[in-house]
């Protein structure tokens, strides 16, 4: 086995909360989502203190700096102890849910005519099109 002062990646992103479970983690390492230290990492890969992490889950990519090396799961709140979130904030802003327009009738006045149902349509149409200029 290996040794107190490293541990498998995908053991590690589990033990962090980065991933849900285990092999979630590792499909994610085959995925070529999971780098350490700019290089693309297996499963059965080793990290060490110090190391950079980073984690590609879009929209985000996260960076994290390895603490402590853990074998085992911790608390949400024993996170920090153990992994440094080094994610830039405008990473962190692209999870800002962006608020769809909404259009108010009065009350009573029925269905929209087919004319005001176009108008509807083509401001969704322009909204999404700005939201697909971001990515």
């Amino acid at each position: 086995m290996s040794d107190e002062r490293s541990v498998r990646i995908d053991k590690w992103l589990w033990s962090i909360r980065a991933y849900k479970t285990r092999s979630l983690a590792a499909e994610a390492c085959k995925s070529n989502k999971i780098t350490v230290e700019g290089v693309v990492a297996k499963p059965s890969r080793e990290v060490k203190a110090g190391d950079i992490v980073t984690v590609k889950r879009p929209p985000v990519v996260y960076t994290f700096r390895v603490l402590t090396p853990l074998g085992s799961r911790v608390s949400a709140k024993d996170v920090p102890l153990h992994a440094e979130n080094l994610t830039p904030e405008e990473e962190l802003l692209k999870l800002t849910v962006k608020v769809m327009p909404t259009l108010a009738r009065d009350r009573g006045t029925g269905r929209p005519t087919k004319k005001e149902r176009r108008e509807i349509d083509s401001l969704m149409d322009d909204f999404f099109d700005e939201d697909d200029e971001d990515i």
